[in-house]
């Protein structure tokens, strides 16, 4: 194992007889154990009709399961200081317990539990989809998801990536006892991966073989393969909103995590939207006085991965605001970045990559994305490897080749809405996206 995942100080592959994989990271230090059980299947998995099932279930697997009710395992977790959450994302749905190692042999079972024995209860389930329900209505009065959900139509469409993990709100209504089941019996069929990292207790995968409790479960180790594809079709979406801001989003599907490039869109991440040094909050908001807030967005994914630049500035300078965004995204097509600006990029991403293994929680959270998505263990230290050999002209030829036809997403008012759309009109990259 390479110097940057030593911060574990001894990795091995557990022992038990299910095909999810068992990873134990050993770290010396508090008596602090994490756990985090990756499934693929999150939202970018709910059927026709039930988007936002994922979501609702992962919120509704922490009230109640196995021997305890909702109260009951509230009490249980909060007894023990411990934290107990499910969260379900495109790709996922996960499961993550932070406790004291003392406290392992009662809370491990709870992993396996929730998976295989939830209650499901009619009363939560309506509170959950209630809070989902207002979560959804909250999102429609602010601008920059409005922008965002505008844009996430135009690159996937109807696609699996298509709506907001919280789901599509007539569908999530809708939603009862029946279509949760069915996600039950799906958890894990995808692929499956529980990495522990922390104080870990010896015989610890009996402890978690307790939660099943007679049941069975048969997830299937994650393999690499495919995600929900993306559209290239470029084009602008505009929603009024009658607010004295402007938000623009500017971006395009690239490539999954892993994939050929896929560290050179990184880099180019690092360059473009990592600190105050960034060439966004530089160019836009140090140079022109643009932005209230300026940022790339690139989440790792199994499919297409959105690659966007959003910005948002007053109303009154729409004109100078879409330009110069526009200008910044031209600018990567047209010329590499510079030996001196690859190298702060470097450093950013080795940076970023340290700051995301300081605790047992980010260590194992890191690992069970990498292992999910059918990567090796030692993925993310040879990305800093295989970093330090990219050149200028690798990172300019990632982007001539994934980022040629974005998409513009805009919200704000009718006056900044036509003004803006006259600049994307005369601008090179609306003649590419048609």
């Amino acid at each position: 194992m390479s110097a940057p995942l030593a911060l574990a100080a001894r990795v091995e592959q557990g022992h038990w007889p299910l095909d999810c994989p068992l990873w134990l990271l050993h770290r010396p230090g508090a008596p602090i154990l994490s756990a985090k059980l990756w499934m693929r299947g999150g939202s970018g998995s709910d059927a026709p009709g039930e988007r936002g099932a994922a979501q609702l279930l992962a919120g509704v697997l922490s009230r109640g399961c196995g021997p305890y009710s909702a109260d009951a395992l509230a009490d249980l977790v909060e007894g023990c200081g411990a934290g107990l959450r499910c969260e379900a994302a495109e790709d996922a749905t996960l499961i993550s317990l932070k406790c004291a190692s003392d406290d392992a042999a009662t809370l491990l079972p709870l992993l396996l539990q929730m998976v295989r024995s939830p209650w499901l209860v009619e009363d939560q389930i309506a509170l959950e989809r209630q809070l989902n329900l207002q979560t959804l209505q909250r999102q429609r009065e602010d601008p920059f998801q409005v922008a965002h959900d505008a844009l996430r139509e135009q690159l996937y469409g109807s696609g699996p990536y298509g709506h907001d993990p919280l789901g599509v709100e007539s569908e999530l209504r809708q939603l009862g006892r029946d279509a949760l089941q069915r996600q039950v019996e799906q958890l894990g069929a995808q692929g499956a991966v529980l990495v522990l990292a922390g104080a870990i207790p010896d015989g610890v995968e009996q402890r978690l073989l307790a939660g099943l409790e007679g049941t069975t479960w048969a997830p299937r180790p994650p393999e690499r393969r495919a995600g929900p594809p993306g559209l290239k079709a470029g084009g602008l979406a505009t929603s009024p909103d009658e607010t004295e801001q402007l938000v623009l989003m500017l971006g395009t599907t690239t490539t999954p995590l892993g994939a050929e490039q896929a560290l050179a869109l990184r880099l180019l991440h690092c360059h473009l939207g990592i600190g105050m040094s960034s060439r966004l909050f530089v160019a836009l908001r140090e140079e022109h006085g643009l932005a209230y807030d300026v940022g790339v967005h690139h989440p790792a994914r199994l499919g297409d991965a959105p690659f966007v630049m959003h910005l948002s500035s007053s109303a009154e300078r729409a004109v100078e605001a879409t330009r110069e965004l526009l200008n910044e995204w031209q600018r990567l097509l047209e010329q590499p970045i510079s030996p001196e600006e690859l190298e702060l990029a470097r450093a950013k991403f080795r940076g970023q990559e340290a700051l995301g293994r300081q605790t047992s929680s980010q260590l194992a959270d890191r690992q069970a994305l990498v292992l999910g998505h059918g990567l090796p263990m030692a993925f993310a230290d040879r990305s800093l490897e295989a970093a330090a050999q990219l050149t200028p002209e690798d990172l300019h030829r990632a982007a001539r080749t994934l980022l040629t036809q974005p998409c513009l997403s805009l919200c704000g008012p009718a006056t900044a809405l036509r003004a803006a759309e006259t600049q994307w009109q005369r601008h090179p990259l609306s003649a590419s996206a048609a």
